[in-house]
């Protein structure tokens, strides 16, 4: 089927309150003028700031969803939010290249909720290696890059992580360039920094801003493009009220 607009599929939890994951993430495809398309990984039970519960969805679930969209539709990227271990991970990213093997794939490493809930805990080096090698661009936080690693230095995380994938290590919670995002692609590391002003926290910022280099990479910017694009993208979030649930018409 034809459409003018590109075709983003988010693989996310659904979040009741609507500010982050499945329903965050589609939010923000259309006002990037994409068509957003949803497959549930999980089932959550959560309010802007408290995160309660989680029901997983089987690989065989997930793939139950998916199937039928990628034998349907040409898609040009895919979002993966958060998914119960990183064997399923692996498992449905496999299962997306073999119908699709040139799309691209962003993850947006959500290994915790920000309340503390622990929702991707332990995991195999090797096995993080062969997944990371199969996705375009991860987009962890440092706190995120310090466990993917196994290290304790951002730019050292983010160095090894990006030997098998594109890495835009995220800078809200860096200590040493708060605020400012850090591209490694190419063997170069590109600064995206954050404009001047008043920024609010928002629930499901990372899933908004990886959404969002979907959204741009389905257009048909290049990495760096996408990135400096949807950096932007999430100040708008940020600036759109003083709460937690963000706005995104404006």
């Amino acid at each position: 089927m034809n459409y003018n607009r590109p075709i983003v599929i988010s693989i996310a939890g659904f979040d009741p309150t609507g500010g982050a994951g499945l329903l965050a993430d589609i939010k923000t495809m259309e006002q990037h003028q994409c068509i957003g398309m949803g497959v549930v990984s999980a089932l959550t039970v959560q309010t802007e700031d408290t995160f309660m519960a989680v029901d997983w969805m089987s690989f065989e679930k997930i793939t139950e969803q998916l199937e039928p969209l990628l034998n349907t539709y040409q898609c040009r990227v895919i979002k993966i939010g958060i998914i119960e271990n990183i064997n399923v991970l692996f498992d449905v990213v496999k299962f997306i290249k073999a119908k699709q093997p040139n799309i691209n794939i962003v993850w947006d490493t959500v290994l915790a909720a920000s309340s503390g809930f622990n929702l991707i805990d332990a995991f195999k080096a090797d096995d993080l290696i062969s997944l990371l090698k199969e996705i375009t661009i991860i987009t962890p936080n440092t706190h995120e890059a310090f466990k993917l690693a196994s290290q304790t230095d951002e730019l050292k995380s983010a160095n090894y992580l990006a030997a098998y994938c594109n890495v835009l290590l995220k800078g809200g919670h860096s200590e040493l360039k708060r605020g400012t995002d850090l591209l490694f692609h190419n063997n170069k590391v590109l600064e995206i920094k954050a404009d001047e002003g008043v920024y609010y926290s928002k629930h499901g910022s990372g899933c908004i801003l990886s959404s969002a280099i979907a959204c741009g990479l389905a257009k048909g910017l290049s990495i760096e493009h996408a990135c400096m694009a949807a950096k932007q993208y999430i100040q708008t979030i940020l600036k759109s009220n003083k709460h937690l649930l963000a706005y995104h018409v404006q």
